[in-house]
């Protein structure tokens, strides 16, 4: 009884061996270690808080009030005064055009026909509609294509006229472009544009130009000045001052200057085909978007803060190649004969 059998035996080994992997199996769970490590906590930082951010609504600017109705009148129909009035046409839906070169049509019966309309201002496009327009309209009257418009009294109270010319600065600049070597340019205008002579003194002093002037009264004393001068000088330019140029002196004067191959500016394009060298125009674009300025300035009530003549801010270039070469090749030619004989 008290001696364990084989069979003990065996059952006691197995349950040492079952003990035995038990503790082994609880030394690969949890090895032992060295003593505890201590993990830093990290730290905690306050960043100083956003600063508040104001979200403002977009801002929309209000579209411009529709134009009101205007009435355009056009001493005829030539292409300057036709170019000007298509392009004021895309600015107003609003309008009634008229043409004082036709027959059925006098300027009374016309202004008449303005005056009992809705029209908020009349527009004038060239001298005898800005004449008609100024005396007999009821309504503010904007005027262009006016070279000598202070000779009829046209700006008043209740009138403003657009430059005729193109910027005065910006011609004798894209003058000096075309050709560097121009240092005396020569003027000749009629009485009353002391305005503008000062203008375009001004702009020569800018571009070291020396510019001179002489006051004409006829055309032959044009002539007459053109021919003393032509030789002191190299360039001309030519203002539209019909009081004192006529088609015969004009062709004269052109001649002139071809024969002295000295430059002639003018402000008509169609000009170049009769002799000048440069022309430099206004942009009927440019007069458009003048006169519509004006226009919503009468609309809202500010006749009196618009000048009595507003300028134009554009210019068309246009050359005769032909004569420029002609001036360049004169120019060498003079320029190394002059060197041979200081030799």
């Amino acid at each position: 009884m008290l001696g364990i059998g084989a069979r003990g035996k065996g059952l006691v080994r197995l349950a040492i061996g079952v003990a035995a992997l038990a503790l082994s199996a609880c030394s690969t769970l949890y090895p032992p270690g060295p003593e505890a490590v201590v993990v830093d906590e990290p730290a905690v930082i306050f960043e100083p808080p956003l600063a508040t951010i104001e979200v403002k609504p977009l801002e929309r600017v209000p579209a411009p009030p529709q134009l009101p109705s205007v009435a355009i009148v056009l001493t005829s129909a030539e292409p300057a005064y036709a170019e000007v009035a298509r392009e004021l046409l895309r600015h107003f839906k609003k309008y009634d055009l008229y043409d004082l070169n036709e027959d059925s049509r006098p300027p009374v019966s016309v202004l008449r026909l303005i005056n009992d309309s809705d029209s908020s201002a009349v527009i004038a496009v060239g001298l005898r509609a800005a004449q008609s327009s100024v005396a007999m309209a009821n309504t503010p009257v904007v005027f262009s294509q006016v070279f000598n418009h202070q000779d009829f009294d046209l700006l008043g109270d209740n009138s403003r006229g657009v430059a005729v010319l193109a910027p005065l600065d910006a011609q004798i600049a894209e003058w000096k472009k075309i050709d560097p070597t121009v240092t005396r340019i020569g003027v000749i205008i009629g009485e009353g544009h002391d305005e503008l002579i000062a203008e375009a003194e001004i702009a020569a002093q800018r571009h070291d130009v020396e510019l001179r002037v002489h006051i004409a009264h006829s055309d032959q004393e044009t002539l007459y000045f053109f021919r003393r001068m032509i030789r002191d000088i190299d360039g001309f330019w030519l203002f539209p001052d019909n009081r004192i140029l006529s088609g015969r002196v004009l062709q004269q004067m052109l001649a002139d200057a071809n024969r002295q191959h000295v430059p002639v500016v003018v402000p008509i394009e169609s000009m170049l085909g009769m002799g000048a060298s440069i022309s430099m125009s206004t942009v009927a674009a440019d007069i458009a978007k003048t006169i519509v300025s004006i226009v919503r300035k009468i609309q809202a009530g500010e006749l009196g803060r618009v000048p009595p003549m507003s300028q134009l801010s554009e210019i068309r270039i246009a050359t005769n190649d032909e004569l420029l070469q002609k001036r360049i090749v004169a120019r060498t030619s003079t320029d190394q004969s002059g060197q041979a004989v200081e030799q």
